[in-house]
């Protein structure tokens, strides 16, 4: 697990399983796995495919998620390894929310997890959540998820 910012961590397939106790909130972004985290912490799954772009609805609901919970909780994002869809949701939650252009939010999470290798596309991708958020592009329907 590693710390980005104070209150957001990185991490893989084992921190989901036993997360410190000091993490009261965890995103699951790995498509592939079902997981079943402690009972006593907050949990979502928003399923990212590995590798591939982001779908730009998919990163715009985990940033919101990690907005919702960061002012008041330690939240941990995860993903299989912890170096690709879990560090491109921080640093779309860094650019979309705290403002941090791309390449500053790139540079800070590279420093602090190093193998950090965000998803194709990332920069358009997180352009693309940006536009959905201040509701300058029409988003798509609900979906089944």
């Amino acid at each position: 697990m590693h710390t980005i910012i104070e209150s957001l961590f990185v991490g893989n397939l084992d921190d989901v399983k036993s997360p410190p106790s000091y993490v009261t909130a965890l995103l699951f972004v790995a498509e592939e796995y079902d997981v079943a985290p402690p009972d006593w912490i907050r949990f979502s799954k928003v399923p990212l495919k590995e590798f591939t772009e982001a779908v730009p609805e998919d990163l715009r609901r985990a940033v919101e998620w990690v907005e919702q919970h960061a002012a008041s909780d330690r939240v941990l994002v995860c993903c299989r390894a912890g170096m690709g869809r879990s560090v491109s949701v921080i640093i779309a939650y860094l650019c979309c929310v705290r403002g941090v252009p791309y390449e500053d939010a790139l540079q800070l999470v590279r420093m602090r997890r190093p193998g950090a290798t965000p998803l194709p596309q990332l920069e358009k991708t997180i352009q693309r959540v940006q536009q959905l958020r201040q509701g300058t592009e029409n988003p798509p329907g609900p979906t089944s998820r």
